[in-house]
């Protein structure tokens, strides 16, 4: 774990909260999820913060798909890589001899956890450090990918004057440690797809490709 606090630039005082950050649901020991939860929503905030400094010209629509592009499973997961952290896991026999170190969906929850557990172990200004230094080059991080689904979603409705999609999870099936998640996308009031994945993320990518599909079709 040594490698992996000097890879992210913050020593934990206490290393039971990066434990827990790395240990996922499949071992059915104490796992992230919880973790998982909070640094979802510290990512976003602190992401939100760096843009909204960062391009004062931008208006609402631009700076919410940037936001998007950048906290969204396949940055994440590349960000997992860039500091090594599927090897860190903790997992169960099973997800590991099927790749789970490897899987997108794991290593972005991993990486939200152990956003979290940088909160929990030294408060909102070392979080905030920690995630504007792991983003700063963010161009890098967004360039090589083509753009993903709610982004282009999120465009299309904007410039057809639709407002913003809205995103639910309306269903979840399976075991903690192979949950199925399936999400709906309301557009202007309506339901306009579903789509279903191993994450709420690619859940709800799924349902916006579905949608975005639909809604050319219906031009």
């Amino acid at each position: 774990m040594k490698a992996l606090q000097q890879a992210l630039g913050y020593t934990f005082k206490d290393e039971a909260h990066l434990r827990r950050a790395l240990t996922h649901p499949s071992t059915k020991q104490p796992d992230n999820q919880r973790l998982e939860f909070l640094g979802d929503a510290i990512l976003e905030f602190c992401v939100s913060d760096m843009l909204y400094h960062k391009y004062t010209n931008f208006q609402e629509g631009a700076l919410t798909a940037r936001r998007a592009a950048l906290v969204c499973e396949r940055t994440l997961s590349v960000l997992a890589h860039s500091l090594d952290l599927g090897r860190c896991l903790v997992m169960g026999n099973g997800e590991i001899l099927t790749g789970g170190r490897e899987k997108p969906s794991i290593l972005a929850d991993a990486v939200e956890a152990v956003l979290a557990a940088i909160y929990v172990d030294g408060g909102y200004e070392a979080v905030r450090e920690v995630i504007f230094r792991l983003f700063q080059d963010e161009d890098k991080l967004v360039a090589p990918k083509v753009k993903d689904d709610k982004s282009a979603l999120q465009e299309y409705t904007q410039a057809h004057d639709m407002g913003l999609p809205a995103y639910r999870i309306i269903d979840s099936t399976g075991p903690d440690h192979d949950r199925q998640f399936v999400a709906e996308v309301v557009i202007m009031g309506r339901q306009m797809a579903t789509g279903k994945g191993q994450s709420k993320k690619s859940a709800e990518q799924m349902a916006a490709r579905a949608a975005l599909k639909r809604c050319q079709d219906e031009e």
